[in-house]
C-alpha cells in the first residue's frame, strides 16, 4: 500500500514507470497467495522496490523458506486467474468497516493516518482486496515472471520498539529472459558477497564482542595497507600534506562545527568523569567527549592555528585517521556499513578564484583512480538540503561552482534535490562494479559555512583578511567499504599489485626444497609477496588449493627446474606454464606487481 499514488510523471521513463506497476501489482497477489496459505495473516504494507517488492505480515508461525515454494504455487494459480486489477474509492467509515470485517488491524490504522483529505482506495484482484493509491497493472495475467527470495525479519514502522513483523520479498521482471539474467546476477553476487570471501581467504574477520569494527587478518591488512599507501604516493604528488588528528573531542567542537546539532545521533559520546579522589577538575566531570565521526572539524582547527597568507592557498591537507560512526546495529553489513573506518580523506583550503581548478583537478583524479581498477562511474549533484546551515545566496554560488565545473568536464550527471551535506553541496561519484551495481564513493564537497563558524581567514595580497573557501574530497571514501566493494568487483581475485600474496612456489618433491627455497628468497628481496607451499602433499593438491586461495601466480619446481636453475610459472588464468631463468622471473614479478597509479 502507498500512501499517494505515483503518477507516470513521478518516474524517468515508460520502462520505469510499468516495472513499478508491476512489482506493486506482484506485491499484491503475493499478499493474497500468503493469506491462503497462512489464512489469519494480517497485513502491513507492500511496496515496489528496486529489482523487486516485499510485504510485510504478521502470521502466527515462521514462514519458512519451504514455505516460499509453497506461496508460489498459489500466486501461479492467481496470475493464471487472470483477475482483473479494479479501483475503487471509499468514505473513510466505509473503508475502516470493510477492513476490520477482513480483520485487517494494521490497515485500519493506515487510515487513521491518512490525511483528512485523502482520497481512499482499495484494488481488488478477483475477491481479494487490499488498501493501496495504486498503480496496478491491468490483470493478474501480467505478473507471470516472478521469484520469491527470502524471508526476513522487520520491525512494524520500522521502530525497534514496535513488533516483529516477517517481510517477504520477491522480484519480478517482464520476460523470462529477464527474470532468468536477474537471478543468474544474483547468484553471481551470491558468490562474489564478500563476506564469504574475506572468510575464505582469510582477510578480515568479526566479533560479536566489537558489532560494526572489522578485524583485519594478516592479509586483509597487506590489502589495506597497499591501497593507504598507494593513495598516499598520490596524494603526495599533488600537493598534499599528510596530518594526524585526535580522534576524541569535546564537544564544543562538534557545536562549533554544527555536527552536534545535525550529526548528534550518528555520533559515540561520553561524559567525562572519571577523576582521583580530591581531584580538583571533579567538579567539571559533566564535560561531554566524542569520537570523532569525521576529519573536518579537526581540519579547521589546523588551518586556524596561525596566520595565513594568500601564498599557503591551496592548502591541501590530507588524513587517513579513524573514525567512529554510530550507526544502527541492524544496519550493519560486512565491510559496507560499520563503526569504526578510515577514509582517504583530504580538506582543500583555497581562494574562491581556486574553486574551479580544484575541483577539476578533483573530478580528474576520480577518473584516475577508478580506472585503474577498471571501475566505471557515475555522477550526481547533491544540492542543499531542508536542514542547511547559511544564506541562499553563498549556497546558489557553492551549486554553480559545482555545475559549472561538472559542464566544463563534460560528465554526465544528474541533480539529487536536498542531499548536500547541510553545510555544502557536493558531487557524488557512484562506482559501477563487474556486475553493474552501483556503490557510492567518492564525494567532492564545497563548503563556504564551516570556513565562518571557525572564524577562519587568509591575508590577501591586498593586506585585507578573507575567508577560505574549504573542499572536502575523498575518492575510495571510507578504505573499509572500498576493499568490500574491490572483493565482490574482481570475486577475490585481485590484480597482481593489490594481492596480499602475489606468488606460490609449490615443489612437486623433497629433491627441489633447497631451490625452491632460494626462489623463495629471490622473490623476497625483489619485493615480492611470496609464500613456499611446504606441506607433504603431491604437486596436484598443491595445484587445487593455490586455485581456492585466488593466488595470481603458481612456481611449480621440479627437478628440471632444479637442475636447469630455472622457474616454471603458471597465471590463475591460465593452464600453460611458462619457464624462465630465475633473474628474468624476478623481473617480471616485480614489474606486474607496480601499482597504476
Amino acid at each position: 500500500m502507498e500512501e499517494h499514488e505515483k503518477g507516470r510523471d513521478a518516474f524517468e521513463s515508460d520502462e520505469e514507470y510499468r516495472l513499478h506497476a508491476l512489482r506493486h501489482s506482484t506485491a499484491h497477489i503475493m499478499a493474497e497467495a500468503i493469506q491462503t496459505v497462512f489464512p489469519g495473516a494480517k497485513f502491513t504494507i507492500g511496496p515496489p522496490i528496486k529489482d523487486g517488492f516485499f510485504y510485510d505480515v504478521d502470521v502466527a508461525e515462521p514462514i519458512s523458506e519451504e514455505s516460499l515454494t509453497v506461496i508460489e504455487k498459489a500466486m501461479k494459480r492467481i496470475v493464471k486467474r487472470n483477475s482483473k486489477f479494479e479501483r475503487a474509492v471509499l468514505s473513510r467509515p466505509d473503508a475502516v468497516a470493510l477492513f476490520e470485517e477482513l480483520d485487517q488491524p494494521y490497515k485500519v490504522q493506515r487510515i487513521g493516518r491518512l490525511p483528512e483529505d485523502a482520497e481512499i482506495m482499495v484494488y481488488d484482484q478477483g475477491g481479494f482486496r487490499d488498501l493501496c493509491a495504486g498503480p496496478h497493472v491491468q490483470r493478474t495475467g501480467n505478473c507471470k515472471h516472478f521469484k520469491l527470495l527470502k524471508v526476513s525479519g522487520a520491525y512494524l514502522d520500522g521502530d525497534s520498539r514496535n513488533k516483529m513483523l516477517q517481510r517477504v520479498y520477491g522480484t519480478v521482471w517482464r520476460t523470462r529472459a529477464d527474470l532468468d539474467l536477474y537471478l543468474e546476477r544474483q547468484e553471481e553476487a551470491r558468490k562474489r558477497d564478500h563476506r564469504r570471501l574475506g572468510t575464505a581467504l582469510e582477510l578480515f574477520m568479526f566479533h560479536p564482542y566489537s558489532p560494526g569494527a572489522p578485524f583485519w587478518l594478516p592479509k586483509g591488512e597487506d590489502l589495506y595497507n597497499t591501497l593507504q599507501n598507494a593513495m598516499r604516493g598520490l596524494l603526495m604528488e599533488g600537493g598534499y600534506s599528510p596530518v594526524r588528528t585526535p580522534m576524541i573531542f569535546d564537544k564544543k567542537l562538534w557545536e562549533t562545527s554544527g555536527h552536534w546539532e545535525h550529526y548528534q545521533e550518528g555520533m559515540f559520546h561520553f561524559a567525562e568523569g572519571h577523576y582521583a579522589e580530591g581531584d580538583s577538575d571533579e567538579e567539571d566531570d559533566s564535560q561531554i567527549l566524542g569520537l570523532k565521526p569525521m576529519n573536518c572539524p579537526s581540519h579547521m582547527l589546523i588551518f586556524g592555528r596561525k596566520r595565513r597568507s594568500y601564498r599557503e592557498l591551496p592548502m591541501r591537507i590530507h588524513d587517513q585517521g579513524v573514525l567512529h560512526r554510530n550507526e544502527l546495529r541492524g544496519a550493519l553489513g560486512g565491510l559496507t556499513r560499520v563503526r569504526q573506518f578510515c577514509q582517504d580523506d583530504a580538506h582543500i583550503f583555497c581562494t574562491e578564484d581556486q574553486i574551479a581548478a580544484e575541483v577539476d583537478q578533483l573530478i580528474q583524479l576520480v577518473g584516475k583512480v577508478y580506472s585503474a581498477f577498471d571501475l566505471g562511474y557515475r555522477a550526481k549533484l547533491s544540492t542543499r538540503p531542508a536542514d542547511k546551515l547559511g544564506s541562499d545566496e553563498l549556497w546558489d554560488k557553492a551549486e554553480g561552482a559545482l555545475q559549472a565545473a561538472l559542464d566544463k568536464a563534460g560528465i554526465e550527471y544528474v541533480i539529487n534535490e536536498g542531499d548536500g551535506a547541510f553545510y555544502g553541496p557536493k558531487i557524488d561519484f557512484d562506482v559501477l562494479d563487474a556486475l553493474e551495481r552501483p556503490w557510492q564513493c567518492a564525494t567532492i564537497q564545497l563548503d563556504f559555512q564551516l570556513p565562518r563558524r571557525f572564524d577562519l581567514s587568509y591575508i590577501a595580497e591586498d593586506n585585507s583578511a578573507h575567508i577560505p573557501v574549504v573542499i572536502h574530497r575523498a575518492i575510495f571514501g571510507s578504505f573499509e567499504r572500498f576493499i568490500g566493494i574491490l572483493i565482490e568487483h574482481y570475486a577475490g581475485e585481485f590484480p597482481m599489485w593489490m594481492a596480499p600474496e602475489q606468488i606460490r612456489i609449490a615443489t612437486v618433491s623433497e629433491k627441489s626444497v633447497d631451490h625452491g627455497n632460494a626462489i623463495l628468497e629471490a622473490a623476497q628481496a625483489g619485493g615480492i609477496k611470496a609464500t613456499f607451499d611446504d606441506a607433504d602433499d603431491k604437486i596436484g593438491k598443491k595445484i587445487r588449493t593455490w586455485h581456492g586461495s585466488k593466488v595470481p601466480y603458481l612456481a611449480v619446481i621440479g627437478e628440471r627446474e632444479q637442475e636447469d636453475g630455472t622457474v616454471s610459472i603458471r597465471s590463475r588464468k591460465s593452464r600453460e606454464m611458462e619457464t624462465m631463468s630465475l633473474p628474468e622471473f624476478v623481473a617480471r614479478m616485480q614489474n606486474e606487481a607496480k601499482p597504476p597509479f
